[in-house]
Order: C-alpha cells, then structure tokens, then sequence
C-alpha cells in the first residue's frame, strides 16, 4: 500500500471514530427526560423521579425542573412527594431523542401524611417503619355524634380502648384510655409533637385502669383538633417514658380566614332511659384562624362548650333498706331484721324509689385553645399553642339507706341519702419554641408546661361521728400535678451518603410535682373518738374528745360506732397532704438511613436519669423496604421504660370501696409507711418492656392494607394490690394487730398499696383495610379495620418472705382480670361513608369482643358476650355554607349481656350490666342532631 493510501485509511478511520463518538455523545445527551412538577400551576421541589425502566432516580430542583435518564423505548415515570398524589406516566423515547413530560401534582388530605414515630420528613401511613393510625378529627366529627376525644377514637380506632365510668369518684370524669389492651399509663400522648401532661388523679377504685394515672384527652376540644396520629408499637428510645404499647400525638388545627362553627344535641332515646329518654347533651364548638404575617403567619383559636345530664341504669334497689331499728314503734325490740317489704307497703313505696343512680355523671364546662405560628426571618419561626379547660362535674355514690344506721342520721335523712361527689377540675397547658435552621440543621428549642388541679367536694352527704349536727356538704380537699418539659432538638438529612440519611439528636429536662391537699376537718374526722387521760373516783373513765384518740364514745342503736368522714368520699386528712417533686434529664440520638430508595433502616438510643429511681438506657431498630410499587414490609424491636408516677409513690387516702357487693373504707397507704414495712412492699421502681413487631402494607391505589402483629413482654409491671386487713383478734400476730391498729387511726378496715408485683405478655394482630370508589355521581369510602389482643400473666408474683400465704390479696383475681379481660381482645369496626351532591350517609358497625367482670369471688365469674353496634347519619348541606345531619349512635339500641341476679357483679340490684368489664357502655341509643356552619 503506498504512502497516499495509508494517509487516507488512517483519515477515513479517524473520521469513522469521530463520527461515532460524536453520534454516541448525542445520542447520549439526547436520551434523557427533562420536565418540570408543580402544584395548581406553583414549582415542587424535592420531589422524588423514578424511571422503573432503568432504576434511575432524581429529584427536582427548587424551580420543579428535572432530568433523568432515559432508554430507548418505554420509559415509566413515577413521581411521589409527601403530602400529595404518586402519579405515573409512560413515555416512548426514540434513540438520539429528548423526552419531555410535566406533572401536575394534586395534594392529598393531610390525614395520609405522618409525622409521628420518625424525625424525618413526613411519610404516608404506608411507608412508615411502624404501623399508624390517622384519624381526621375535623372531617369526622361531621358524621359521628360522639363529642368526646376518648368516645370518637374509642369507636374508631380498634386498638383504641376507652369507656365512661360509673361509681368510681373522680373516673367518672376521666375517662381511662388504653392502647393494645395495655394500661392508660403505658401510652405516651403528644400535641403537636410535645408531650402531653397527665391528669392529677390515680385511679384507685373498680374501673379499668385501676392504680394508673392517664392523660385526660377530653381536655382538649375537638373544634381544636385537625387530626390525631396513633403510632401502635413501643416508642420509648424516641420519645420517653410511658411509651410502651405506643404514642397518641394531637395535630392542633392551624387553618386560617374560615370560621367554623356546630352545635350537636342528642340523648339518649333507649328501652331502659328513665321515662325513655334521658342524658341530654349540649356541645358548641367553635375554630377560627387568623394570619398575622404574609409569608405564613398564624394564630388560629379554638372553643367549646359542653352539658351533659346525667343517666341511670339501676331498676330497683334489692338489699336491705329498713331495719327493725328504723321502726321501733312497731319492732320495740329491734335486732336488725329486715323489715323492708313490711315498711314500703305501709309508706306506700317501692324499691326503685331506693336506687342510685348507675350511669354517666353530669357534667358541664368549656375550653379554650389556640395554636400559632410566627415566622421570625427565612429559616427562623416562633410557635406556641395551649389552653384552658374546666369541667364541673357530679357523680352519685352508692345511696345510703335507713337501715345503715352506722352511716345515716336519720333526724337529718328520715328517708337515706344519696351521696353526690363534686369535682372541680381545672386544665392548663403552653408550650413555646422557637425552631430555626443552621448549616443545614434544622433546630427546635422548646418548652411544654401542663396543669392539672381537681378539687373534690361531697354534696347532699353527711358526717354520722357528728349526729345532727352533722353539715350536709363538705370541701373534700383535692389534686395537683404540674409538668414541665423543656428539649432541645436537632435533625440534618445528608443527601450523599447512601440514598440519604437522617441524622436527629436531643436532649430533655423534664420537672414534676404532685400535691395533695387536706380538706376541711368534718370531712375526714370521726368526732366520736376520745382519749382516756385517767378514772375518777368511781373508776370511770375520763375521756377527752379528740380526733385523734383510740378510744369511741358514740354509737348507734346496734352498738357499733357512727362512722366517720364525708359517707361515699372522706376528705383528704393532714397528714395526707403531699409536695413532691422529681426531675429528669434525657439524651437521645436517632438516626434514619435510605440505604436504597426502597429499603430503609433506623435506630434510636435514649439515657434518662430520675432524681428519684436511677437511670434507663433504651434502644430501637426498624426496618421498612418496599418490594415493589405495591407492597411494602417493615419490622421493628425496642426496649422501653415507664417511671412510675409520683402519684403512684406518693398517694395516699382513705375511700369507700365497693368490692363484690360490700361497701368498706378502704386505705391506700405509700411504700415507705409502717404498713408497707410490715408487709415487705419494697419502694417502686420502673417497668421495663421489650417490645417487637412486623408487618405489611399494600397499595392498589384505591384500595390498601395493612396487617402488623406485635408482642410486648413487661417486666415488674406496678399494680395496685388488693386489700390487706389486720387483725385485734386475741390470738392475732403482732404484725396482724399493728397492721389493724394503723388502719383504724386512717378510718379505715383494709389496706391497699402500689407495688412492682408482676411480669406480662401482649401478643396482638391489628389489621386495617381502605378502599376508594366512584358510584356514580358519589364517592364511596369503605374502612374495614380489626385488632385481636391477648395479655397474660407470667410468672410467679413478686412478693416478699412477709407475704408467703397472701399472694392471692397482693395480687388478687380482680386485678388480674382487670389487666386481662376486662376489655375487648377483638374489636371489628366497619365503616361505609358515601357522599352525593348535597347527600352524605354515614354508616358504621363496630363488634366487642367479649369482657369478663372483674371479681374475686369463683362463683361471680362471667363473660360477657361480643356485640355489635350500629351507628347511622345522613348529613344534607343546606346551603354551601350550612350543614345538616341527623344520627343515631348505637341505633338498634344494643346492651351488654346482664350480669346474673345474686351475684356479686351485681351487688344489691346496682349492677344490672357489669361496671368491671366493660365493652360500649351501657347507656343505649342515643340520637342527634348537628347543625355546622362554615364561613
């Protein structure tokens, strides 16, 4: 080949290569998709681009724009952001060409978004490491005629447990709460993300939740509330003590230039309301918000007003209401037989005119809340949100009857008495905090103080240790509890590392201090005690009144002493009185790694240290990876902690105490007491859990689901023990005899102490299941969701040498069912919503599951059946402004199984339908009417 050759092949190669490496660069830099995302015609930016065909991935910039790479054929695009609709697109590229494509993303309802239970960026409830509940407060309260927090989530949510107590002092106005069948003190509530101060009372007398200290959720109003986020799995390493079965976190509503305003009557129109109709109820609602900057300030204000008369469901008192010694005339020599049959026939009465009054307490009172927030410069705002609550409430004891001639005075009550206990219960919380940004991280300085005061009186009572001149009202002395969290919080997303990473850490200091404070004297004392200070010459005795003394000097008719106190609720004593405080400081860090756009894992770690226990170390670790578009697995274990309240440490009273069918004074006495000592019961200390999880979502679209199953083993969980009596018996032990002696200067027959005693295990299922439709010209949402809880006890009880033989009053059967069974394992809830132009009908069957009443004695044992409640309403929009619904709660009008005539359950005839295990109440159907304007 000659010289000239050469040149011109190596030419021809040189432009051959030339020619393809600048086709391959074009074709290169022409195979990609650009296009832009936004929201009603406004840039998104962060928003998520995957190309399933390559398994590429972007995000958009902050004026929407992107590009991603593309191959040649079909390219499938799917665009996600927090807050707003996954929309998928196709597009046909062809080799060399440019693709582009523009979303218009629509937002979605805020109920899909979460914040709870990660310190990331919200995620749909279908992404999140843990399984949550969101409930939209705002749009439901438009269907449902439940007005209380604790009875709309009660219906709604199924691992969500809450009913209205009875006969049971200050819970009859705190309605206890509970979350996978756990205690309402093993619940963390949020607001906004802040914990939540408790209520200042313990529960100490037959209910559900017994020996707990909740959070009163019915302080909040639901005109305030945009929605609540329940997170079902232990929570302790992120967010504290009291975690374990999970958090409650209140979202404040912050709209703003729309006033909204409802009022919802009803009552309850039942086969078994007194003259069939009966606890009316009034609720006013009113929320309106008003911005205070142009770049997103806001102040936005809450109130309501709530009246609720009280029901009875007791239909005729069947003990002993007249004894021989209420009619001497015509038994001169009385024994105390019953005369009773004989005494209403000749006063021409029956035995429905001697009942108590078995139901719901009166209540009336209001509340005030605001939320705010206002920016301070481009990365800085201030927030603050709080209010105020009152709620005055009534609630009847057991009635006095002539024949308890020990209790009844009978100048004052010729007929007996029907104790009323008063309580006046006031609320208070703020929180403040600035949150700003610094190098990329952001920084949440924050304070959260809460209140809570009760003041207790007893009304239309008496002191019998008094006579006649016994006052019929008394200032009983009450409650106080103040809470004070102070954090500080950082969170940094670092895009590189991996498919990016969460980095959160922070600290806390949190202040408590409880109070008891005394009542006035003739509401605790007994003025038929003496102290004897010698004989006189006739070796009499010589006594000297004095409350405190040991020896009785006034005594009815059959010989025993007049009783002491306030009849149904005695006052605080002196020497009940409590101030104590406690501090705690807490270190935590979190942190959150996409190790793949589909697979996620997360770890948290907490030290806290109480002045008054020690300290807790506590970890987290969760996992989620999404197998593909539609279904998404995660996992999760944890340690957790709670304290043990200072209420459980530190109170101490006397009260009447109905337990299988007998009414006693029963006293509640603190671990370090002579009591406690004598008995072996060792201070309290924390309970701690292991908790672990899985589940799995899914998502067609307009249809999803989620299934997760979960278990919770805690250890050294804090009872409130069973009632211990001394003995002055001859042949009593000396402890027997000093345990009888200390309860008698308390007033009181029975001793009851807070102790760490047991070891549990909660294994559960909670399944939830949505589906979306087009009918027609309407829209049809279907909710189908399940739990199925267990509990049990494992083990041998925690008693000390001191209490060999007595393990079964330390921790007795009551309370084991209490902590077992006295609340529904399974609860079912179906829910149908169909909207059609002006129309909307609401339907909703909830089931039960079955309950046992909690008792000690083997032959009350029974189980009370499953049931299912029905509740409708068909709301009509009068005008675009004006809404209307009428509604039924409980529409076919369904009771619990009754308990049996002659058991203990039952009492004398109080209890037709079991107070200790309790399903939906026992009130009947109750209808309403709501009538909401919003402008």
């Amino acid at each position: 080949m000659d010289k000239n050759s050469t040149q011109r092949s190596t030419l021809y190669q040189i432009l051959l290569t030339s020619a393809l490496t600048v086709t391959s660069l074009y074709s290169f830099s022409q195979e990609v998709i650009r296009g832009k995302v936004s929201n009603n015609g406004l840039p998104l930016s962060s928003v998520t681009i995957r190309n399933t065909s390559n398994n590429t991935s972007t995000k958009s910039l902050e004026d929407g724009s992107f590009n991603i790479p593309a191959s040649s054929g079909i390219n499938t695009l799917v665009v996600s952001h927090i807050g707003f609709t996954t929309q998928t697109k196709e597009i046909t590229i062809s080799q060399g060409i440019e693709g582009l494509i523009n979303f218009e993303l629509s937002s979605v309802s805020l109920d899909e978004v979460v914040v709870i239970g990660s310190r990331a960026q919200g995620r749909s409830n279908l992404q999140t490491v843990a399984p949550v509940d969101v409930i939209d407060i705002k749009g439901l309260t438009k269907d449902v005629g439940q007005v209380s927090l604790n009875q709309i989530l009660n219906y709604v949510a199924p691992s969500f447990n809450s009913n209205t107590q009875t006969i049971s002092d200050g819970t009859d106005h705190i309605d206890p709460a509970s979350l996978r069948g756990l205690g309402p003190d093993q619940v963390l509530v949020l607001v906004n993300g802040k914990r939540r101060h408790t209520t200042s009372l313990v529960n100490i007398n037959g209910s559900f939740g017994k020996g707990s200290v909740g959070t009163d959720l019915n302080a909040i109003p639901t005109s305030a509330i945009k929605r609540v986020e329940i997170l079902r799995d232990g929570a302790a390493a992120q967010y504290g003590s009291d975690a374990i079965a999970g958090v409650i976190n209140i979202v404040i509503e912050d709209s703003v230039d729309e006033l909204r305003a409802s009022v919802t009557y009803g009552g309850y129109l039942s086969k078994n309301a007194e003259n069939n109709y009966d606890g009316q109820s009034v609720q006013a609602n009113v929320n309106y918000g008003i911005p205070v900057t142009k770049n997103g300030g806001f102040i936005n204000f809450s109130g309501s007003y709530d009246f609720r008369q009280p029901t009875n469901r007791q239909k005729e008192f069947t003990g002993t209401i007249f004894s021989d010694y209420n009619n001497p005339s015509l038994y001169p020599n009385p024994t105390g037989v019953d005369i009773t049959n004989d005494e209403l026939a000749r006063l021409g009465k029956t035995r429905a005119d001697y009942v108590s009054r078995i139901g719901q307490a009166e209540t009336k009172g209001g509340s005030l809340f605001f939320n705010s927030k206002i920016p301070l410069s481009e990365h800085s705002e201030f927030y603050s949100f709080g209010g105020l609550n009152y709620r005055k409430g009534t609630s009847a004891a057991f009635r006095r009857q002539p024949a308890q001639i020990t209790q009844n005075i009978s100048e004052i009550y010729p007929d007996g008495f029907l104790p009323l206990i008063v309580t006046d219960n006031y609320d208070k919380s703020l929180a403040t905090g600035i949150k700003s940004e610094f190098s990329g991280w952001k920084v949440d300085l924050s304070n959260a103080y809460g209140s809570n005061q009760i003041d207790f009186q007893t009304q239309n009572s008496l002191n019998a240790s008094l006579l006649k001149a016994s006052p019929t009202t008394f200032d009983d002395g009450g409650y106080r509890f103040i809470q004070n969290t102070s954090n500080l919080d950082f969170t940094k997303f670092f895009e590189e590392p991996l498919a990016g990473i969460n980095v959160a850490f922070g600290f806390e200091h949190r202040y408590e201090n409880y109070q008891i404070v005394a009542g006035e004297e003739s509401s605790y004392a007994d003025y038929g005690k003496a102290i004897k200070i010698g004989t006189d010459g006739n070796g009499d005795p010589i006594l000297i009144p004095n409350i405190q003394g040991n020896v009785q000097t006034r005594f009815a008719q059959n010989g025993r002493p007049y009783a002491s106190g306030a009849q149904a609720f005695p006052g605080f004593r002196p020497d009940n009185e409590v101030n104590e405080t406690r501090s705690s400081v807490g270190a935590y860090a979190d942190v959150e790694a996409n190790i793949t756009t589909s697979w996620l894992l997360t770890g948290a770690l907490r030290f806290e240290n109480y002045s008054d226990f020690g300290s807790t170390l506590n970890w987290k670790l969760g996992t989620r990876y999404q197998v593909d578009d539609i279904f998404t697995f995660r996992a999760a274990a944890s340690t957790g902690f709670r304290a043990p309240s200072l209420h459980q440490r530190y109170f101490n009273a006397t009260s009447s105490l109905f337990n299988d069918g007998v009414i006693t004074n029963s006293g509640t006495f603190t671990n370090d007491s002579r009591p406690a000592q004598l008995l072996g019961i060792p201070s309290l200390k924390q309970e701690t859990s292991r908790s672990y999880s899985a589940g799995l979502t899914a998502n067609y679209g307009k249809f999803k689901a989620t299934v997760d199953g979960y278990f919770i083993a805690i250890d050294n969980r804090i009872i409130y023990t069973g009632t211990f009596t001394g003995s002055n018996a001859s042949n009593a032990s000396e402890q027997d005899k000093e345990i009888y002696d200390l309860l008698a200067q308390s007033n009181a027959t029975s001793a009851r102490f807070f102790a760490n005693a047991i070891d549990t295990e909660t294994k559960g299922i909670d399944v939830v299941l949505t589906y979306n439709e087009d009918i027609g010209k309407g829209k049809l949402r279907t909710d189908l969701s399940a739990t199925f809880v267990k509990t049990n006890i494992i083990g041998d009880i925690h008693a000390s040498e001191k209490l060999v033989g007595k393990e079964s009053t330390y921790f007795d059967n009551q309370s084991r069912i209490y902590l077992e069974s006295a609340v529904p394992r399974t609860k079912v809830n179906l829910t149908l919503n169909y909207s059609l132009n002006k129309f909307n009908v609401f339907l909703r069957n909830v089931y039960f599951g079955d309950v046992d009443g909690a008792t000690n004695t083997e032959a009350d044992y029974q189980t009370f059946k499953g049931k299912i409640v029905t509740d409708l309403s068909l709301g009509y929009t009068i005008t675009k402004n004006l809404r209307f619904t009428l509604g039924a709660n409980n529409l076919l009008d369904i009771y619990p199984d009754e308990t049996r005539e002659g058991s203990g359950l039952r009492g004398a005839g109080y209890f037709i339908y079991s107070r200790t295990g309790q399903q939906f109440g026992n009130n009947g159907r109750y209808i309403f009417t709501k009538l909401a304007l919003t402008l």
